[in-house]
C-alpha cells in the first residue's frame, strides 16, 4: 500500500493532505530493524502494512485495518457526535480516530452503546460495523457490570427484586439483573445482559431507591484497567477482543 493511502486509511485527512504531510517531512516510517526513516518524503512509497508503524509529527501510530479502542469515560461527557448540553466523548479522542474514512455517512469510530453524561467507566468504540452490531445486539447478551452507588441503603429485598425482575414503564416484560452483589451498605455490583434507556437508574427506582453514582467496570470478560485514567483511551489487542466473545 502506498504511504499516502496508509495515512488516508488511518484518518489523517484527504489523500492530498496525506501526501502533503509526507512531502513536508512530517512522516517517519518504521524500518525492519525497528528504527525510523528520518523522514520519508515519498507519498507513493510502497509499504507492507503487516505490523507497520509510523510517526506523524513525532507521534507513533500503528496501522490498524479496523480500529478497536476502549475509553475510560469521565463524568460530564455525552456519548454523542452532536451533544446537547455537555462536551462529546469524541473530543477525548485524537483527530485520526474521529476522521477514519467510512463507507457510510458517518466517519470515524463510533461508541458501542451509550453511557449517560453522569456515568463513568468502560466505553468501547470502533469503525467495524459488524463488531458494533455484534456487541450491541440484545440477542448476543453481552454482560455489563456496573458499580452502583445508591442514595439509600440497599435492602436484601431490593436485591431479590432486581434478580427476580422489575417492570419498567415502557415494557411489560420484567427486566432482570443477571447478578447483584452487595459491596457495602449503599453500593452494589449489578450485572446486566441487555441495555435499555437509563436501565440501571430505572431499575433502582423501581425497587424504591435512587442511583447517586454509576460506573461501568466490565463488558463481557473485558475489565477497565485500573491504570487507565478517566478521559484516556487505548487500543484493544487480540486478547482484549477475545475476552468480549
Amino acid at each position: 500500500m502506498q504511504l499516502q493511502d496508509v495515512l488516508y486509511s488511518q484518518g489523517f485527512g484527504t489523500r492530498r493532505i496525506c501526501a502533503g504531510l509526507v512531502q513536508h517531512g512530517h512522516v517517519e516510517i518504521q524500518l525492519s530493524d525497528g528504527t525510523y526513516m528520518q523522514p520519508c518524503l515519498e507519498p507513493s512509497r510502497e509499504v507492507d502494512v503487516q505490523d507497520f508503524q509510523f510517526k506523524v509529527q513525532g507521534v507513533v501510530w500503528p496501522y490498524r485495518a479496523k480500529a478497536y479502542v476502549m475509553l475510560h469515560k469521565p463524568v460530564g461527557f455525552e456519548c454523542s457526535q452532536k451533544p446537547s448540553a455537555y462536551p462529546s466523548v469524541y473530543t477525548l479522542l485524537p483527530a485520526p480516530l474521529r476522521q477514519r474514512p467510512a463507507k457510510g455517512a458517518v466517519a470515524g469510530v463510533q461508541a458501542i452503546g451509550r453511557l449517560d453524561q453522569d456515568t463513568t467507566g468502560l466505553l468501547l468504540l470502533s469503525d467495524d460495523g459488524q463488531f458494533i452490531h455484534r456487541m450491541s445486539s440484545p440477542k448476543k447478551h453481552v454482560s455489563k457490570v456496573y458499580r452502583v452507588t445508591a442514595k439509600h441503603p440497599v435492602q436484601h429485598a431490593q436485591i431479590e427484586r432486581l434478580l427476580d425482575g422489575v417492570v419498567l414503564d415502557d415494557d411489560p416484560r420484567p427486566v432482570r439483573a443477571a447478578t447483584c452483589q452487595q459491596v457495602d451498605e449503599c453500593c452494589i455490583d449489578l450485572t446486566l445482559t441487555e441495555g435499555k434507556y437509563h436501565q440501571v437508574k430505572r431499575m433502582l427506582a423501581a425497587v424504591g431507591n435512587r442511583v447517586e453514582a454509576l460506573h461501568r467496570s466490565h463488558m463481557g470478560g473485558l475489565v477497565l484497567p485500573e491504570d487507565l485514567p478517566a478521559g484516556q483511551w487505548r487500543w484493544l489487542d487480540s486478547h482484549d477482543l477475545q475476552r468480549l466473545v
